[in-house]
């Protein structure tokens, strides 16, 4: 059974993700969504809360688990002895970026770490979680962005009550 690890920090999980998420657990038997508590980092969720939001929007693809993890891939990927980490690209600086994790892992695992590069679908090609976040703490629509359940629990984090939740 071939299992690989799709690590992110997901906050929030965008269209985009979803997209990577659905073409990876094509390939493989079975793919772990690992969410990083990035201790460096303030996120808007909690990992916990992203995990939450994971399970809720991957319920319908029966290869995905999701959990969460910290430290190092390598060593993450080494404890659930898996040797493929799946990363999308959405343009040509994220492959710089990747290009030079991908190599980092390999070399830190001893060359036992490879890592797949599904390139984003076109429509999301914009998508980040930053964008996300920015376009919503002004109020801004990302109904287009993240799933509408996703939308509500981004909107309330920051205090923001959108019009359409009024007529809800």
């Amino acid at each position: 059974m071939k299992t690989a690890i799709y690590p992110g920090s997901f906050d929030p999980v965008t269209y985009g993700h979803l997209d990577i998420i659905r073409r990876a657990a094509t390939v493989f038997d079975q793919l772990i969504i690992s969410v990083l508590n990035n201790v460096k980092k303030i996120p808007l969720f909690s990992v916990e809360e992203r995990v939450k939001i994971l399970k809720e929007v991957t319920k319908d693809i029966p290869n995905v688990r999701i959990e969460s993890f910290s430290g190092l891939l390598v060593d993450y990927a080494s404890q659930k002895n898996v040797d493929v980490i799946v990363r999308g690209l959405r343009a040509i600086t994220d492959f710089e970026y990747e290009l030079q994790n991908a190599q980092t892992n390999r070399l830190l695992s001893k060359g036992k770490l490879d890592t797949m590069f599904f390139t984003t679908s076109l429509e999301y090609a914009y998508l980040s979680s930053t964008t996300v976040r920015e376009i919503a703490s002004f109020g801004g629509d990302i109904t287009d962005c993240v799933p509408d359940f996703v939308s509500r629990l981004i909107y309330q984090k920051y205090g923001i009550k959108r019009e359409a939740e009024h007529e809800q």
